[in-house]
């Protein structure tokens, strides 16, 4: 009997969870399993390519698994592998280099594309970007502008005598105040450029903070050193002189040396629209994560849509890719939505988003605020029938661990407890946290299964803790420290 053929389209950070799973369950010694990646770099973690921009991490360091891993484990990993089309009449994909790759599951993990903001100027006549203008999208994109800040980094023929002639950019414009955009401007600042941003919404993070912890969000990066240019739209790039000006909706101009788009994204669907499948916002997917319209094809991560609704995260993608490795090893496993809790990964600032808290609240939730704009902070819980249905902090976050945990499991609160949860300051002894504590929202990792290991790098290599938003590094290192500590008591 021929094993089960696997194809997983994507090397993301979804795909990857997906082979993870499926190899814990043995499925690589009872299936042949093909991932058909588009980049060239094996498999990373993209939520930390501004942490490569800002210089504290190396990029091979943010590698989840290298190509041994996929050969020791028979898995068929190709690199720079682009799917030009699917053809669900003959159970296979071709490749652009027409290679055809035949399957009896299919997995679509295509993640989501930019989508370049309405700027003239942006794209050249022969449809490339400004050589000023830079996505920042992959590791690729992370490569090409850290030789942008340092061309001494040049390593190609003739890269060191041209470099000698090009002079360090000094200021850059960051189109786009979402989480990926606060994370490349803390980046770029921290490598000395003047950093501004420019957002079209009336504040920053608008999709998942209120317009008082934006406010209070946009005071904390200006003391950073980060400029803030809200309701306000790039509308025109012109080249000046060697340099470049970003010209603003509100008459603005700002004299520039780089622009970073980080602003606008939306799933990747072109393959499903072009095999005929069901797609809508996203790749529309039962409780199986099988596609409506052919039950041989699933989806996960950023290009799914379940019950209306695409992420955007790591952790729903993540959750549904241990789903789907249950499914398609033939385990009763289902699909019931996903838990959002998102982490902000940027030096000098905090902010932690659970569910949807704007939504929330305009859907008739009890909120619960503090806003402390002196001290940088901005609380905020939104509360249904005693439970925490979402919330927003920005500036403390040592509480956060113990509210995620009420989120997680719908604690009953009490009439008084929500607003203890936000008055609460920070104490001279640290929170004692429980074993059953999620530490690791990325992973859904515990505080018990952090302090079953002796060493950091033993506990995220067998956890996955920290390889994800990396959010939860200091509460891991503070279990292995406090677990060290008593050991040495006894």
């Amino acid at each position: 009997m021929s094993r089960k053929r696997i194809v997983i389209v994507g090397s993301g950070m979804a795909t990857t969870r997906l082979v993870e799973e499926l190899v814990a369950r043995g499925a690589h010694e009872t299936h042949h399993i093909t991932v058909l990646g588009d980049e060239a770099a094996a498999p990373y973690n993209r939520i930390l390519l501004s942490a490569v921009l800002e210089g504290t991490h190396r990029p091979e360091a943010i590698t989840l698994r290298g190509e041994e891993w996929y050969a020791e484990h028979g898995i068929d990993l190709r690199l720079g592998s682009r799917v030009l089309q699917i053809d669900r009449d003959h159970s296979d994909v071709m490749l652009v280099d027409g290679t055809l790759v035949e399957y009896d599951a299919l997995v679509l993990a295509t993640g989501s594309i930019p989508t370049l903001p309405p700027i003239r100027g942006l794209v050249r006549m022969d449809g490339s970007l400004h050589e000023a203008v830079h996505a920042f999208r992959s590791l690729a994109d992370c490569e090409r502008l850290l030789d942008a800040i340092d061309p001494s980094r040049w390593s190609s023929a003739g890269g060191e005598e041209r470099a000698a002639g090009v002079s360090r950019p000094r200021r850059a414009v960051v189109v786009g105040g979402g989480l990926l955009g606060l994370q490349v401007a803390r980046a770029l600042g921290a490598r000395g450029l003047d950093t501004e941003i420019v957002e079209g919404a009336d504040h920053l993070l608008h999709q998942q903070l209120g317009r008082a912890a934006g406010r209070i969000l946009a005071r904390d990066l200006k003391k950073l050193g980060v400029a803030v240019y809200t309701g306000a739209r790039a509308v025109r790039l012109e080249d000046a002189g060697g340099r470049v000006n970003l010209r603003l909706d509100n008459g603005f101009t700002l004299d520039t040396d780089l622009v970073v788009l980080t602003a606008g994204g939306r799933p990747s669907t072109a393959l499903a629209r072009q095999a005929g499948l069901e797609v809508r916002r996203g790749v529309v997917v039962d409780d199986r994560l099988a596609s409506v319209t052919d039950e041989r094809v699933f989806a996960i991560g950023d290009c799914a849509e379940h019950e209306g609704r695409v992420t955007g995260f790591v952790p729903p993608a993540w959750e549904q890719a241990s789903v789907l490795a249950g499914v398609l090893s033939d385990e009763p496993m289902k699909y019931d939505g996903s838990r959002i809790v998102a982490r902000l990964r940027a030096t000098g600032l905090d902010v932690a988003v659970l569910g949807d808290p704007e939504r929330e609240t305009l859907d008739g939730g009890d909120v619960v605020e503090m806003s402390n704009p002196v001290r940088g902070s901005h609380r905020k819980l939104v509360v249904r029938d005693g439970r925490i249905v979402a919330g927003a902090f920005v500036g403390d976050l040592h509480r956060i661990g113990l509210v995620t945990q009420h989120y997680d499991r719908q604690t009953v609160l009490g009439p008084t407890e929500p607003g203890d949860l936000l008055l609460v300051e920070r104490s001279a002894q640290p929170v004692q946290l429980p074993d059953d504590a999620e530490v690791c929202n990325c992973a859904g990792v515990t505080a018990g299964a952090i302090r079953a290991y002796s060493s950091y790098e033993q506990a995220r290599e067998t956890t996955r803790a920290t390889t994800g938003c990396g959010g939860c590094a200091s509460t891991v290192r503070q279990l292995l420290a406090e677990r060290s500590a008593l050991e040495g008591i006894k």
